[in-house]
């Protein structure tokens, strides 16, 4: 079967390659609290159980080393008033992660990681939308119960779902239907908090409406125990249920 849409997931991996780890200014200790708190723990397994009609794009390595979900042009990304650009140089708490990178260690890392990541992303969607007429990307994503310091929504109550959207790339109808469906099954919901957008590959940002993107934001106290990093005893059931949801969306 030919898939209809991609899974991204691009915040599941806490693989940090050692050329990476000594760039850190981490120990041991203070690393495994800052992936256990910025790692979107087990999303690779919540949103996919093998439906032919999605692919899946898994960024192999952590954040930490560089987030594919930013813009590569600092210029044009938000969070790098956090130190959370593409390369973060703060940590969650705002302390120092590493230092501002060469540019020639920048350019390699992008060469490494970046790139071929949105190649690879861009083109399955290219795929898709030759195949079908029209491509869905689906950012899939987990978010802790407790806002950390450096997230723009500091407010104490959060959704179980949060769906993120784009004005040019994410239809009205696809918003609502995702809203309706999980406040179905008893969760609540809220569009664009605390976490807002969706990722699409600059190929088709803002030029071709036949790309569709929507995120969703699996609040983690629903799956699994923050504090340890464990799943939790009714974690199949809850992955049944957003994956019957997810799964709708291409019937």
């Amino acid at each position: 079967m030919t898939p209809k849409a991609i899974l991204h997931i691009p915040h599941s991996s806490n693989i940090i390659p050692e050329e990476e780890r000594a760039g850190i200014m981490l120990n041991d200790n203070e690393l495994a609290d800052e992936l256990q708190k910025m790692t979107d723990w087990f999303t690779d397994e919540l949103f996919f159980q093998g439906d032919e009609r999605f692919e899946m794009n898994r960024y192999p390595v952590s954040r930490l080393v560089l987030d594919p979900e930013r813009f590569e042009d600092d210029e044009h990304e938000l969070m790098v008033s956090r130190g959370m650009g593409v390369i973060y140089t703060k940590t969650s708490d705002g302390e120092k992660l590493r230092d501002l990178v060469a540019p020639e260690t920048r350019e390699r890392m992008l060469n490494q990681y970046y790139r071929p990541h949105h190649s690879i992303l861009t083109e399955a969607v290219s795929s898709i939308l030759s195949n079908n007429g029209k491509a869905l990307v689906l950012d899939c994503h987990s978010f802790p119960s407790t806002a950390l310091p450096y997230e723009t929504d500091q407010r104490k109550e959060r959704p179980d779902i949060c769906i993120g959207t784009d004005s040019f790339h994410t239809p009205g109808l696809l918003t609502e239907f995702l809203r309706a469906e999980f406040a179905a099954k008893g969760f609540t919901v809220q569009i664009n908090r605390p976490f807002s957008g969706a990722l699409v590959p600059m190929k088709f940002y803002g030029k071709d409406k036949a790309v569709s993107a929507i995120m969703i934001e699996v609040n983690r106290k629903l799956y699994m125990d923050e504090r340890t990093g464990y799943r939790r005893s009714d974690f199949d059931k809850t992955k049944q249920v957003i994956c019957s949801i997810v799964s709708s969306i291409v019937k």
